[in-house]
């Protein structure tokens, strides 16, 4: 996959906990995990606003494009 979910290392600079965040956002510490952890496909855009405005970032500083090795045709 070439998205890249950083959210584990925002969490980790802010010192915030999976449970805090969870709370504070209004999801389920399983989503949340699930987000953080990178299994999942899809993201809704009001989760992702939450997110970055309980940490106080943007979209790019939890989600990160790297290219595929082998380019699409």
């Amino acid at each position: 996959m070439a998205i890249i979910l950083r959210l584990d290392r925002v969490m980790a600079d802010r010192k915030i906990s999976l449970n805090e965040l969870a709370e504070q956002v209004g999801i389920s510490n399983v989503n949340l995990s699930k987000i953080k952890t990178g299994k999942i496909s899809a993201v809704r855009f009001s989760t992702l606003n939450a997110i970055c405005d309980v940490l106080d970032c943007q979209p790019g500083d939890i989600l990160e494009f790297q290219r595929d090795s082998h380019p699409c045709k």
